[in-house]
């Protein structure tokens, strides 16, 4: 670890030049006591498909965005607190290498890595930032985490009724509890997810019966009923149409008008190659 790089001039340039990359759309990153560690392009596994993604690992965030322009515009910043996030390595396959999930309570995907020694990298610099953080807010690990969604080229049919076949015309939705694709007809229901958003979403038709069972069965033991005489199990879970939903998050729009960007930035890592971190 660096932590002598804390407060230190070098350390502030570092996080400043991130800042900048993201501009105004992004949030700001210092913070005392707070060190840029390292980054690198990864790979990360999205909807429709993979695509490339800056990360930079901070002493106590993981923070990524898409790529405008290499070490020179980024934008659709995430900002992940450490002490959420549990790591979980992948099996290799021919077509998918060196790949491990990000899991957190609100968001899990999946990222892969040039090289096993790269992946490595990450991973154990990762692992130990987690470590350091929980020690210091005296935390316990994560139990809880989002799934992560199947990507839409994984299946061509339903993954629920196994019968609707997708095409141009019928489209590919996501349970938002269990990740599967699934038809519209599959996942007409919505349920609250507290941890995923404070309205409800849509969720498979399965995901749904366990949902309500299981709040149907908390509310039994504490003998409430939900709003308006309807039992509490159903509260905040709606059924109907999808309104588009289940379109790619802000990191995979295109935006435009995202201000004006410096004509040059001396990025600090212009002299690594695919990825760094530092010492």
């Amino acid at each position: 670890m660096v932590d002598y790089l804390a407060n230190t001039e070098i350390n502030s340039q570092r996080i400043a030049a991130v800042e900048s990359c993201f501009g105004a759309s992004g949030q700001p990153l210092a913070l005392p006591g707070r060190v840029l560690l390292g980054e690198g392009v990864l790979t990360k596994e999205c909807r429709k498909k993979a695509k490339p993604r800056i990360f930079f690992l901070f002493n106590d965030i993981l923070v990524y965005g898409s790529i405008v322009l290499n070490k020179r515009k980024y934008r659709s910043q995430h900002i992940i607190p450490l002490e959420e996030v549990t790591l979980e390595l992948l099996p290799e396959t021919l077509q998918a290498k060196n790949r491990w999930m990000i899991k957190t309570a609100k968001k899990s995907f999946v990222v892969s890595a040039a090289s096993a020694t790269e992946r490595q990298e990450w991973i154990s610099h990762i692992e130990e930032c987690v470590r350091r953080q929980l020690l210091a807010t005296g935390l316990q690990p994560s139990t809880e985490h989002a799934a992560p969604w199947i990507p839409d080229k994984a299946t061509d049919i339903c993954m629920r009724c196994t019968q609707t076949r997708f095409s141009a015309l019928t489209r590919r939705h996501h349970c938002r509890k269990c990740g599967f694709v699934v038809c519209a007809e599959c996942s007409r229901e919505r349920f609250l997810l507290p941890r995923l958003s404070p309205k409800p979403l849509r969720v498979c038709s399965l995901c749904f019966r366990e949902l309500a069972a299981q709040k149907q069965q908390e509310e039994a033991e504490e003998l409430g009923t939900g709003a308006a005489g309807q039992p509490a199990y159903l509260a905040g879970a709606v059924c109907g149409a999808s309104s588009g939903d289940d379109d790619d998050s802000d990191e995979d729009r295109e935006s435009s008008g995202d201000g004006d960007w410096p004509s040059r930035v001396e990025f600090y890592a212009s002299g690594v190659t695919w990825s760094s971190f530092h010492s």
